[in-house]
C-alpha cells in the first residue's frame, strides 16, 4: 500500500486535496446560506400574516354591515401596503440566488 505523494497519508496529490476541501467548505457555505435566506423568508412572511391578523382583531367595526364593510376596507387600506413590502421581502429571499 502507497502512502501517496510527499509521504502523504490519503495519497495523491497535496494541492488536489486541498483543492478538494475548499470546493467542499465553499459547496458547504453556500447550503448554509441557502437555508438562513429560507428561514429568513419563512419568518418575514410568517411576520406578516401575524402582524394583518393581528391588526385586523383590533378593530372595533360596528353599525350597519355597509359601514363595517367600509371600515374594514379602510383598514385593510392602510395594513395592505405593510403587508406587500413584507412579502416581497420574504420572496426575495426565496428567489436570491447564490
Amino acid at each position: 500500500m502507497s502512502e501517496g505523494g510527499f509521504g502523504f497519508p490519503f495519497g495523491g496529490d497535496p494541492e488536489d486535496l486541498l483543492r478538494g476541501l475548499r470546493e467542499f467548505a465553499e459547496q458547504q457555505a453556500e447550503s448554509v446560506q441557502e437555508a438562513q435566506r429560507e428561514q429568513f423568508a419563512t419568518l418575514t412572511l410568517n411576520t406578516a400574516v401575524e402582524l394583518t391578523a393581528a391588526a385586523l382583531s383590533q378593530i372595533d367595526v360596528q353599525g350597519s354591515g355597509e359601514e363595517q364593510s367600509v371600515a374594514m376596507r379602510e383598514a385593510m387600506r392602510v395594513l395592505f401596503p405593510e403587508a406587500v413590502a413584507l412579502v416581497s421581502a420574504a420572496r426575495q429571499g426565496f428567489m436570491r440566488e447564490s
